[in-house]
């Protein structure tokens, strides 16, 4: 029997990453997204060779989400794994100085939009009996930098979230993961900088920094241990990055 994952934001980086490697090990695919026409266009490319059922959904929405699972048509409502990879980093003004709406905004997304869609794909998962869930946190979620407060809180959440969820599922077979990239280059800077390629392209200057198929390797990886194995969590980070020192604030020498 081909098993069926569900993965959020898979018109692009990750997401659309993730499809094409579950795609390619023959596993049928429920790609959501909000995007229409990049998410027809995959739809036609990936199922020449697998089954795919592709929906327009917001995370952000809740009767978006309880709407298109309910709505899931045979076979593909047999979820298996689930891949929460929707989310998003907008700004990086320090608090004083980011919109509100911003903040609200990835809230709604790597917050509201994670729980809501694991709320409505558990019954489908527990039933399933040795699925996955599949978080995308990030390496934000554990090491603190300005202008990431609310991105790095959102992603702690996802980190807390996801080893609580490991608890409440003990017993039904179904694991959980939470995936912590560090910086990979995707649409991800494009869109905390609101478009302005040349402001995400310094993000990249210089370093080789992990890409959308390198996550996806990992994640497949992830949902093809063996059934009694679990990764809670796991961090990944590209060879040129590492930590900072402690910020250290001095008074000026006195006169």
């Amino acid at each position: 029997m081909t098993n069926t994952v569900f993965i959020t934001g898979a018109t692009a980086g990750f997401g659309e990453a993730c499809a094409r490697r579950f795609a390619e090990a023959g596993w049928a695919l429920v790609l959501t997204g909000r995007r229409a026409e990049r998410l027809e266009a995959l739809k036609a490319e990936l199922g020449a060779s697998v089954p795919v059922h592709a929906a327009v959904m917001d995370v952000r929405d809740r009767a978006s989400v309880q709407a298109v699972i309910a709505a899931l048509p045979a076979p593909f409502d047999k979820v298996h794994t689930l891949i929460n990879n929707a989310g998003l980093a907008a700004g990086l003004e320090k608090a004083a100085e980011a919109s509100l709406d911003d903040w609200q905004t990835m809230i709604d997304t790597n917050v509201t939009g994670l729980v809501t869609c694991t709320h409505a794909l558990l019954p489908r998962l527990i039933a399933a009996g040795n699925g996955s869930i599949i978080n995308l946190g990030s390496v934000a979620g554990r090491w603190p930098y300005p202008g990431g407060s609310v991105y790095g809180g959102t992603k702690a959440f996802v980190r807390q979230f996801s080893l609580n969820l490991r608890n409440d599922l003990l017993g039904t077979g179904v694991r959980v993961t939470d995936i912590e990239p560090g910086m990979a280059e995707s649409e991800f800077s494009i869109v905390r900088f609101k478009g302005d390629r040349e402001a995400a392209s310094k993000v990249y200057a210089g370093v080789d920094p992990l890409t959308p198929k390198d996550i996806a390797e990992t994640i497949f990886w992830v949902a093809t241990q063996p059934p009694h194995i679990n990764i809670n969590t796991l961090e990944i980070m590209p060879v040129a990055q590492a930590w900072a020192g402690f910020a250290v604030h001095r008074r000026p020498a006195a006169e």
